[in-house]
């Protein structure tokens, strides 16, 4: 167990006599030795008393070293290379044409650049351009005027980059005499979808908002069981499944690029530009998984532990959730480890560890653990039920309810940021933790367990690259 041994303390101050104790142990075993505190000597003993030793019963991990090792790309090769500068610098020129257009262009292109993953390069660009709309969004309004669509996403974009913008823009679509919006906004589908996803970007105390939230998922709901647009209906359907604002950023991309490329309105170029900067940049994180994977099979936990959970490739994919640009990819390196080692630690405490011996490693990493139970860690929902005595739907509803606040919390960092003494890189990575967390927790324990949607969200974003039709001469 060196190379237990050798990690740990790489990562934790964890004095050389645990590190002793817990090498020691058959790890392949349920029936070991069980350490107790010898409190008058102030060390460990071993006693002939047996420990029966809790299964997890976790599957084994799907994806193998050989097959990671082998993951390959073509899209770093030079015709490629080529081919990106060129398309970059054709966005680029749509883009200066643009910002010379009306407001409401610009900021559909800007939220087109977001939802096909290509922001990142022009965020100077989009800055600029947004700092104009916000200097000018209470002048020369004769573009949004009684145009909920137009309204809404400028509000979104402009609170989604900082800006201070007051929810009382909607105050000409809501009425103070019913506390409610109008009823003939059901006819504008955009508009209210617009306005459904700007209403997830209040804050505390924002009731236009709240009160936004339920008239537009009232009124979507209904739109979903009663259009027969297949296109339309699915797009709904994504959004009442999960806000934009609450999506892992690089899942929306990979579903969105399919939708766009359905749009009669569709830019050829965005779209070629997206697919291409996509496949280049799973082709960065690839390089990141193989050198993850390198060190994992090193390690040797993922064989030692038996009955811990083998979860690398899951490790990987909370990083690229929390930061997938191109020049994180240390922080994507370095991140893998450390959730790789909490995931074992955690699976120590919640499957493996007796209470002596749990109370021996806690100590010995200076942890404080208030509460210390063998088997499973009780879920939200289940602590919510048991406390209150709520049905499953009832607790799930709640649960649900202190996710939205806990958002809001986070949005008023974005209205505060020019006075935050956090950098907004720092934030960003923040948020996308959270929504991370909702991703990997969607349909159960995605972490853990290895569910189906979580192996295909992984071939989505890791492994298969999107196919590219577009010409090219070499």
């Amino acid at each position: 167990m060196a190379h237990l041994h050798q990690i740990f303390t790489s990562f934790f101050p964890v004095s050389s006599l645990v590190m002793e104790r817990v090498s020691s142990f058959n790890h392949n075993s349920l029936f070991v030795p069980r350490v107790i505190n010898n409190v008058t000597g102030g060390g460990a003993r071993m006693c002939s008393q047996t420990v029966v030793r809790r299964s997890g019963n976790y599957q084994p991990s799907t994806w193998k070293y050989e097959f990671i090792q082998s993951l390959s790309s073509e899209f770093e090769g030079e015709i490629y290379v080529g081919l990106f500068n060129e398309l970059k610098g054709e966005v680029r020129v749509i883009m200066n044409k643009i910002a010379n257009d009306d407001p409401l262009k610009q900021l559909e292109f800007i939220d087109i650049l977001q939802r096909l993953g290509i922001s990142y390069h022009f965020e100077n660009e989009i800055k600029d351009m947004l700092t104009m709309t916000y200097k000018n969004h209470c002048e020369n309004d004769d573009w949004k005027i009684n145009n909920l669509y137009a309204t809404s996403l400028e509000f979104r974009l402009l609170r989604q980059y900082g800006f201070n913008i007051q929810q009382d823009v909607f105050n000409h679509f809501f009425s103070n005499e019913t506390k409610s919006f109008n009823v003939q906004l059901y006819e504008d589908l955009n508009g209210m979808l617009c306005l459904y996803e700007a209403s997830f970007l209040s804050i505390e105390g924002e009731n236009i908002l709240e009160t936004a939230k339920h008239f537009t998922m009232e009124y979507l709901e209904k739109y979903m069981k009663s259009s027969t647009d297949e296109n339309e209906v699915a797009i709904v359907r994504h959004a009442l499944e999960l806000p934009l604002h609450w999506r892992m950023p690089r899942l929306e991309t990979r579903w969105f690029i399919d939708i766009y490329e359905r749009k009669v309105d569709m830019n050829p170029i965005l779209l070629e530009f997206a697919k291409l900067d996509f496949n280049k940049v799973q082709f960065i994180h690839q390089q990141d998984l193989k050198y993850a994977s390198r060190w994992w099979k090193s390690s040797g936990l993922g064989q030692k532990l038996s009955f811990a959970r083998d979860r690398l490739i899951e490790s990987f994919f909370w990083t690229v959730g929390i930061g997938f640009e191109p020049e994180f990819s240390y922080f994507r390196r370095s991140l893998t480890k450390i959730n790789a080692l909490i995931t074992i630690i955690d699976d120590v405490y919640d499957v493996y560890g007796s209470l002596d011996e749990l109370e021996l490693f806690t100590n010995a990493v200076e942890r404080d653990l208030d509460e210390l139970e063998r088997g499973d860690v009780p879920k939200s929902i289940q602590c919510y039920m048991n406390d209150t005595g709520a049905s499953e739907s009832n607790a799930r509803e709640y649960i649900r309810h202190l996710i939205d606040e806990t958002w809001k919390k986070l949005n008023k960092t974005e209205v505060e940021n020019n006075y935050s003494i956090f950098p907004r890189v720092f934030v960003e990575r923040a948020k996308n933790l959270a929504r991370m967390a909702q991703c990997m927790y969607q349909y159960g324990d995605g972490h853990g367990m290895g569910y189906q949607e979580t192996k295909d969200r992984v071939m989505s974003l890791l492994i298969e690259p999107i196919s590219i039709h577009c010409s090219y001469s070499e």
